[in-house]
């Protein structure tokens, strides 16, 4: 059972396919702004991923080295696979992007699919047609800058809607 305390807080999970590259970077950019606006006894935040390829395994080192190098500490934490008790206890569920968001609908109980949705709904960005968090796995350097780019406004817009309780 929850205490009053854990249940006044706001808890929000970052998904993406395999939770070692996008949903960490996330999280571990979130947490740190979540943490510098001093709300951080009021957010929990978490990651996992859709599918089970990485289990247990710590963010992609090409992530790590990007988040590290702008003051984001990923080395904790270890990939998982979202469980069905997360679409119950977690307020906000945001997916990197549409794919990962149709696997998310399709296994989250009719009753907690209002706390499903896309992270880039909260950037400034959205308006100028960028949805979706692209997968940089396959790619250069530059795919984890733009995704801390990304995850930077959204988080930025995320913090801003939980804080005006909208």
């Amino acid at each position: 059972m929850m205490n009053r305390r854990e249940s006044a807080r706001t808890n929000v999970l970052f998904v993406c396919m395999g939770n070692i590259c996008r949903s960490p970077t996330a999280e571990a950019v979130f947490r740190h702004q979540v943490i510098a606006a001093g709300v951080g006894e009021e957010i929990y935040i978490d990651s996992a991923g859709t599918h089970d390829y990485h289990m247990g395994e710590p963010p992609d080192e090409r992530a790590q080295r990007a988040a590290g190098r702008r003051g984001y500490d990923t080395k904790a934490l270890r990939a998982r696979i979202v469980d069905e008790k997360d679409f119950e206890f977690f307020h906000y569920i945001l997916a990197m992007d549409r794919a990962n968001l149709a696997v998310l609908q399709r296994e989250c109980p009719a009753e907690y699919s209002h706390k499903l949705g896309l992270l880039m709904q909260y950037s400034e960005k959205f308006s100028e047609g960028v949805q979706e968090v692209p997968d940089p796995y396959f790619g250069g350097s530059q795919g984890f800058e733009h995704v801390l780019n990304l995850v930077e406004d959204a988080g930025r817009g995320l913090l801003n809607r939980i804080r005006n309780g909208k």
